[in-house]
């Protein structure tokens, strides 16, 4: 059963939310306290309804705003639709965005518009939808800085820098520093919203039966769900033990060599990696782990925003107003 939504908030101080210059400090929690003061319940009762018919919503709408944030900053161009019109190349036709749905934002953004038309951007819908998300699988609840705006452009080239499950540790550890994020830290603990969702048999399959830091018994299971030869969209659990609760089992699987991706297992299997030690720490510790990502989705949600007068607010997130 799902745990209900809960209104906890963890209060963390605005300095920690800043990063990247003077647009990132224009985010705030109560930039919309006027302009639509009923955001959070508003997004919140859509989410808890969604739920109710694909337990996968808060994934989905997490992995959105990490592939969105990852190119070029959170500016939502991954929502935008192929448009020639205005040269718009849709981030979504990408290798990495292919099987990312994003119908429940469109869900989000009519009933923001019946409240507050024009007003919230799909980005920010992007950064509290994904919070809301993860609240409502039992993870922690944190005040999202708001104040985003919407690109008029997509770059489907730039989406190479989306981590990739099939990238060496370096390559992964690289990415994230290319964004300002910390390659240990934000690493590991971004990494752990692999704790519910799933993921497609193509980026796993070949490390069945083959990858040594694989546990056999997981290859056994796993062999049944991606045959060879067979769906590579078939889908199976990220998080083996609590597939649909946010929790620190991930890191648990981690340690017992239950870590599906190959990206996800080189976190604890790479030699000398300092993200062993941090594994270690959140698998040891639920709240360690809740408390290092609501500064890493802060820190996330904080690159390279649009604000102020730049971009424009989507009346339709999938097209330029």
């Amino acid at each position: 059963m799902m745990p209900s939504f809960r209104m906890t908030t963890i209060f963390v101080l605005l300095a920690g939310m800043i990063l990247g210059g003077s647009k990132a400090q224009q985010l705030i929690p109560t930039f919309y306290g006027n302009t639509c003061p009923n955001l959070t319940t508003i997004v919140g009762g859509v989410l808890q309804q969604a739920v109710q018919s694909d337990i996968r919503i808060g994934a989905k709408l997490i992995r959105a705003h990490f592939h969105d944030c990852m190119v070029d900053g959170c500016d939502g161009p991954l929502l935008l639709d192929n448009d020639a019109a205005n040269g718009i190349v849709s981030e979504k036709d990408a290798t990495p965005n292919q099987m990312i749905d994003v119908d429940i934002v469109d869900d989000i953004k009519t009933a923001l518009e019946n409240a507050c038309p024009g007003v919230v951007s799909c980005a920010d819908i992007l950064a509290l939808g994904s919070q809301i998300g993860v609240s409502l699988a039992g993870g922690p609840t944190w005040q999202v800085p708001l104040g985003r705006r919407d690109s008029r452009t997509a770059n489907q080239d730039g989406t190479s820098a989306i981590p990739s499950p099939f990238d060496d540790f370096s390559v992964l550890q690289r990415k994230f520093r290319d964004v300002g994020l910390d390659d240990s830290t934000d690493l590991v603990a971004l990494s752990g919203a692999h704790t519910f969702g799933r993921a497609r048999c193509q980026t796993f399959s070949r490390r069945i039966g083959t990858d040594p830091t694989l546990d056999p018994t997981i290859s056994d299971v796993l062999v049944q769900i991606c045959p060879q030869g067979g769906n590579g969209n078939a889908l199976a659990n990220l998080d083996s033990s609590t597939a649909d609760d946010f929790d620190n089992n991930y890191y648990t699987n981690l340690q017992n060599n239950r870590g599906l991706l190959q990206t996800d297992q080189s976190l604890f299997s790479t030699t000398n990696a300092g993200t062993v030690a941090i594994v270690n720490r959140f698998a040891g510790g639920q709240r360690d782990f809740f408390d290092a990502f609501v500064q890493s989705m802060i820190n996330m949600g904080n690159i390279s925003p649009l604000t102020g007068s730049n971009g424009e607010i989507r009346t339709n997130c999938r097209r330029i107003n």
